[in-house]
C-alpha cells in the first residue's frame, strides 16, 4: 500500500526573500516532499498557491490521502471555494497536516472554528520539543525530546479547540511554552498541527522533523474508502420510517409551501 501525500506550499517567500530562496532553492514544499519520499510507503507530490485552482483541483484531491499545508504571507489569497473543497475532502477522510504558520490558514480556521491565534517572536532561539505522549504513533522512534537550534517562538495561549491528543509541548529559550503537536478529527479525517517550520531557518532539513512528518503522514492516513455522505441531509418521509408512525402536530411546510397543515 502506498500513501499518496500532497505537500501544498504558498511559495511566496521563496520567490521574494533572498534568505529563503537560498535556503530552499526548490521551495519548502519540495524539500518537505523529498523528506517524505525517504519512506517507501509514501509517495509525495507538490502544489502551490500560484497554480490554477492553487493546484487543488477536484481530481488532484480525489487522489490525495494526506495533504500537508504550509502558508504564511498571504492566507487571504486562497480562494474560499478551494477551502471548502479541501474541507469536504477532510470530512470524507483525507488526512490533513498543518505546518507552522498554517495555523492562520483559512482551512485550519475553517475546521477549528476558532481564531487560532498565538504569541510569536522571530529571534532565532532554541526550541526544545518535549514528547509528552510517547505512546502515540507520531512520536514513535523519538526520545524524551528533540531540539531545534534556530526557530521562531510561538507561545500560549493558543486559541484552538481542546485537541484529541497533545503529542508535543515546546519550550523556547525566552521562556515561553507552546502546545506544538496536536491532533483532531473532523468527520472521517485525521488532522495534525505541527508547530516548527519558520521559513528563514533550516527546519525542514532536520532529520527528526522529517521523521515526525513521515510518522504523521502514516498516522493521518485513513485507508477506508471516502465517506461521501458527509454533506447529505436527506428528509425521511413518514411512510419511509423504519417503524410505523402516525404524523402528528403542526408542520412548517405543507404541500410544498410554507405554513401549517
Amino acid at each position: 500500500m502506498t500513501i499518496r501525500a500532497l505537500v501544498w506550499g504558498e511559495n511566496i517567500h521563496e520567490q521574494k526573500n533572498k534568505v529563503v530562496a537560498e535556503l530552499y532553492p526548490e521551495g519548502m514544499h519540495e524539500t518537505i516532499a523529498k523528506s517524505l519520499r525517504e519512506d517507501d510507503v509514501i509517495s509525495a507530490r507538490t502544489a502551490t498557491l500560484q497554480q490554477p485552482e492553487h493546484g487543488l483541483t477536484d481530481s488532484v484531491l480525489a487522489e490525495t490521502d494526506v495533504l500537508l499545508w504550509w502558508g504564511h504571507a498571504d492566507h487571504a489569497a486562497v480562494e474560499d471555494e478551494i477551502v471548502e473543497r479541501v474541507a469536504k475532502r477532510v470530512y470524507e477522510g483525507m488526512g490533513l497536516i498543518i505546518l507552522h504558520s498554517g495555523h492562520f490558514s483559512k482551512i485550519f480556521k475553517r475546521l477549528m472554528g476558532t481564531p487560532c491565534a498565538l504569541k510569536w517572536r522571530e529571534a532565532g532561539e532554541r526550541e526544545r520539543l518535549w514528547v509528552v505522549n510517547p505512546g502515540h504513533p507520531i512520536a514513535q522512534g523519538l526520545g524524551e525530546y528533540f531540539e531545534l537550534e534556530y526557530e521562531e517562538m510561538y507561545g500560549e495561549p493558543f486559541s484552538v479547540p481542546e485537541p484529541l491528543e497533545t503529542v508535543f509541548v515546546s519550550w523556547f529559550q525566552g521562556g515561553e511554552v507552546f502546545r506544538s503537536g496536536l491532533t483532531y478529527r473532523r468527520g472521517a479525517g485525521n488532522i495534525f498541527y505541527f508547530r516548527p517550520g519558520h521559513e528563514t531557518y533550516p527546519t525542514y532539513y532536520d532529520k527528526t522533523v522529517g521523521h515526525v512528518l513521515r510518522n504523521a503522514v502514516k498516522w493521518a492516513h485513513n485507508p477506508i474508502p471516502a465517506y461521501t455522505g458527509a454533506y447529505e441531509a436527506p428528509n425521511v418521509p413518514v411512510d419511509k420510517a423504519l417503524e410505523p408512525i402516525e404524523e402528528r402536530g403542526p408542520k412548517l411546510h405543507a404541500d410544498g409551501e410554507e405554513g401549517f397543515k
